[in-house]
């Protein structure tokens, strides 16, 4: 990641922080992930915050997995995480933590408040702590077994550790105030027992701490300075900063930060997991998911990510940012540095009936207009051709420039060619076109603007074409906001059923066979393309629509002038 001096409310904080010598010169952040799925953009925002904050002064980033849930977590979410960290260019160096690690020291920490009277086991089921707990306007109901004596309630919590009392049936409880104006102050649950083999501990424990208790205890063990979270755990900050407090350990500073909000996406982890298990997508890096995976797969690259989270910033107030900005990123990019190439998606064949038999030129095209330093290529152009299908009508309608009866175009780096006559099956059906071609209009020689014509199309050479299969990812719900439902709909019913459209027998430029998983292409007039890392190979190319030439569903020029002025 490229280190620059940002400027935003948390920047702010550690600024004032360095200039007291609140933590004697230091910054260390982490990205703190749960191991129950695959990270998606929204991770991607927190990880470029907390890693460019420790880059930008010098301090040290964490990759701690909160793994203190056996029944949804897994190993393979773990080496998800650990590749998608990587990818985007975090570098935690040899700072991989696991919460599971500090096990031990979390049960310690917890029988030190059962001694000073400040945790209790309690016997209530998780529907009655949830009942007890009263409202906003009303307070809670204390337990019933709030009140155990010390030695009973250290006999019970050893117990539990044991394994001797079923799942759900005893939870250990801070003993705080259950008239607390803020309601995660009323005696919340710190340790609960789940009786199912732990990814990395197997079956040494059955108790497990709950994001609350073991969150700011992680923290402290790490000598994390700056705890930053979205703003859903702001109402939780009371609580870990009582935790600290009780146990007289370090002290970090929790500080929150906006989540991510995208249109035409969910990013809840549900409803991610939802979506590969019911099969609408077909893993956790399917290239429609806003997972890293996903969008490492699509074709995007970790500087466009990082361009796309810079672009929209750090806010206390949460917002919906337009998935547009996340796609312009990556076109933005792409324009500047992708590889141009010719390829037909479908194909129509042209026939030059004056062009001479076996002849075949090799003309120069230009490899990125935006680069001159990346010089030309060679294109072979023959009597046989393929064109696009839609450049092609046999009854123009009006304003339509491009190839039909009679008119003239230019195919783009060689010749003006016309159509002659229209060849059809016994169905009717258009099959070959018959055209003849201008050899005075030769792109790049003086008599090439001997004509003008209104319109330039691509080509590939037919007997030197190679065939791929080429998917055209759109987005995956067809609403901006896809959990805006009907009665008795769900988030899946806003699911866009032409998300992915398979092009099986598509013609690509020769010099395409050479590409390698993940190159990407500006397919000339049709969008950036890569090739798929995951189901291509030599024999069988496939690629990935990243995105289209332009963004056509709204102006993105007038959004980006939004974000600028925030």
């Amino acid at each position: 990641m490229v280190v620059e001096e940002r400027n935003d409310f948390i920047r702010e904080i550690i600024r004032d922080d360095l200039k007291t010598n609140k933590y004697h010169g230091r910054v260390h952040t982490r990205f703190p992930p749960e191991p129950n799925g695959y990270l998606h953009i929204g991770h991607a925002k927190s990880i470029n915050l907390n890693y460019g904050i420790a880059k930008e002064f010098n301090g040290k980033f964490n990759l701690r997995f909160d793994d203190t849930n056996p029944e949804t977590e897994e190993q393979e979410y773990v080496d998800s995480i650990i590749e998608d960290v990587k990818w985007l260019g975090a570098d935690f160096e040899d700072r991989v933590f696991f919460a599971s690690d500090y096990f031990e020291q979390m049960y310690e920490w917890a029988v030190q408040l059962i001694k000073k009277g400040k945790a209790y086991v309690c016997d209530l089921s998780a529907e009655e702590v949830s009942r007890t707990r009263g409202t906003l306007t009303e307070p809670g109901i204390e337990s019933p077994y709030r009140n155990r004596s010390v030695e009973e309630n250290l006999d019970l919590f050893e117990r539990m550790r044991k394994g001797e009392f079923p799942s759900g049936s005893k939870t250990l409880r801070a003993k705080i105030d259950m008239a607390h104006p803020n309601l995660n102050m009323r005696d919340p649950i710190m340790y609960r027992i789940i009786h199912a083999p732990h990814h990395r501990q197997g079956t040494k424990w059955c108790i497990y701490p709950t994001y609350d208790w073991a969150h700011g205890l992680e923290d402290s063990i790490e000598g994390i300075t700056h705890s930053i979270c979205t703003l859903e755990f702001e109402n939780h900050r009371p609580l870990y900063d009582w935790f600290l407090d009780e146990l007289g350990i370090y002290h970090p500073q929790q500080i929150e930060f906006a989540r991510l909000n995208l249109t035409y996406t969910v990013l809840s982890k549900r409803k991610l997991l939802q979506l590969v298990q019911e099969k609408y997508v077909t893993g956790w890096d399917d290239p429609r998911m806003p997972t890293i995976a996903g969008l490492r797969r699509r074709g995007y690259t970790p500087t466009s990510i990082k361009t796309f989270c810079d672009k929209i910033g750090v806010s206390k107030k949460d917002s919906i940012i337009d998935v547009a900005l996340l796609e312009w990123s990556i076109r933005d990019e792409l324009n500047k540095t992708a590889q141009r190439a010719m390829a037909v998606l479908r194909p129509l064949k042209i026939v030059l009936t004056n062009y001479p038999e076996g002849t075949v030129e090799y003309l120069p095209a230009v490899n990125n207009p935006e680069d001159p330093t990346t010089g030309t290529r060679l294109v072979p152009f023959s009597r046989e051709l393929y064109i696009e299908t839609d450049d092609f009508r046999e009854v123009p309608p009006p304003k339509y420039y491009r190839l039909y009866p009679g008119n003239e175009v230019r195919l783009r780096y060689a010749y003006i060619i016309k159509c002659e006559n229209v060849v059809k099956d016994t169905n009717g059906n258009i099959v070959e076109l018959h055209c003849t071609y201008d050899p005075e209009t030769k792109s790049g020689t003086p008599t090439a603007d001997k004509k003008k014509v209104k319109s330039t199309i691509h080509w590939v050479s037919a007997p030197h074409a190679i065939d791929a299969e080429v998917r055209l990812y759109d987005r995956l719900f067809n609403k901006d906001n896809p959990d805006e439902t009907d009665v008795g709909q769900t988030f899946l019913d806003n699911i866009n059923p032409h998300s992915l459209e398979v092009l099986h027998s598509c013609k690509l430029e020769p010099m395409l066979k050479d590409a390698k998983l993940g190159d990407r292409f500006q397919f000339e007039r049709l969008g950036y393309f890569c090739v798929d890392s995951k189901d291509s190979i030599p024999s069988r190319l496939v690629f990935n629509r990243i995105v289209t030439l332009k963004d056509t569903w709204a102006k993105i020029e007038q959004r980006l002038k939004v974000i600028d002025q925030v």
